[in-house]
């Protein structure tokens, strides 16, 4: 008999398939009541699971999410309910670091606004406004984890200075940790941010921290919306504050404020950083790989180990 498994959100069609394929699926109602009987759950980072919706399932050992963050999912909750949690870390990395770079090209060498500058037909009879150079520029890389140091990597091999900050010294890398946002954006040409959200990260890119970075300056993120103040980003953008930003993440995805769509010189994307044929088939491999490990009695990484 096929064990049931219960989605407690959407999920893209290619997990779901694959775990159709395996597992009798069911679907959490948003007004159901306590849903006993399912073991394991599968989930999203953004979507994530609260601690009165672990209480709604009695029978639940084991909460699967599809992604790295774990902002949204009370370890703690889980922790005392019992419930493991798996996750996806590490699968993306690569794939995110190359988005960010994507992302600071896009952004410093207008590679979207000379797309439309061409396709518009002004090309002969116009010129394209300047853009930033990066060769020998400083990136600013907000968290030095997986993802920072992957970016932080690339960055070098293109020729750029790296420094970073973070709240943990690693005296191992290679490059300069400052000790504060603020010191960073103003070394910055380009502030990438790269750390995992939570609550010491709302906002923490706000107006003084933009004034920092400089009109010569480029934000990218990929990481939360979360961590950027948007309207002090929206009004950094309009009057010249920064240079440009290439956005990811977005505070209310996938309802983004409508003010970005109106500006020449933030690069958009749909939180898109992961998707490429071969993230999205590590991710799934791995979410089945922690599944069977889970039923079978095996070791995998439990992010509400010890959380309780």
């Amino acid at each position: 008999m096929r064990e049931p498994v219960l989605l407690l959100c959407p999920v893209p069609a290619d997990l779901r398939a694959a775990l159709a394929e395996r597992y009798d699926l069911a679907e959490l109602q948003p007004a159901e009541q306590p849903r006993p009987g399912f073991r394991i759950a599968v989930t999203t980072a953004m979507h994530g699971a609260t601690a009165a919706l672990l209480d709604r399932l009695p029978d639940l050992r084991l909460l699967s999410s599809q992604g790295t963050g774990l902002e949204r999912i009370d370890l703690a909750a889980a922790a005392r309910r019992g419930v493991a949690v798996a996750y996806t870390p590490g699968v993306m990395t690569e794939d995110v670091a190359d988005a960010a770079i994507g992302l600071m090209y896009g952004a410093a060498r207008l590679v979207a606004e000379a797309d439309r500058f061409v396709r518009a037909g002004r090309w002969g009879k116009e010129r394209m406004r300047l853009g930033i150079g990066l060769h020998g520029k400083m990136a600013g890389i907000v968290g030095m984890g997986r993802i920072g140091q992957a970016i932080a990597r690339r960055c070098a091999g293109l020729g750029m200075r790296v420094a970073w900050t973070g709240p943990r010294a690693k005296p191992d890398l290679p490059w300069p940790r400052l000790g504060s946002l603020i010191e960073l954006a103003e070394a910055a040409d380009v502030l990438i941010l790269a750390l995992a959200a939570g609550p010491e990260t709302d906002r923490m890119v706000d107006a003084r921290v933009l004034r920092a970075l400089g009109p010569r300056g480029v934000l990218v993120n990929i990481a939360r919306g979360s961590m950027v103040d948007e309207p002090a980003l929206i009004a950094a953008l309009q009057d010249g504050t920064i240079a440009g930003a290439g956005l990811d993440v977005f505070a209310t995805e996938p309802a983004l404020d409508p003010r970005f769509l109106d500006l020449g010189n933030v690069v958009l994307a749909p939180h898109s950083a992961s998707l490429t044929h071969e993230t999205r088939a590590a991710l799934i491999a791995r979410m089945l790989s922690d599944i069977e490990a889970f039923r079978d009695g095996r070791d995998f990484l439990d992010a509400a180990a010890g959380a309780g």
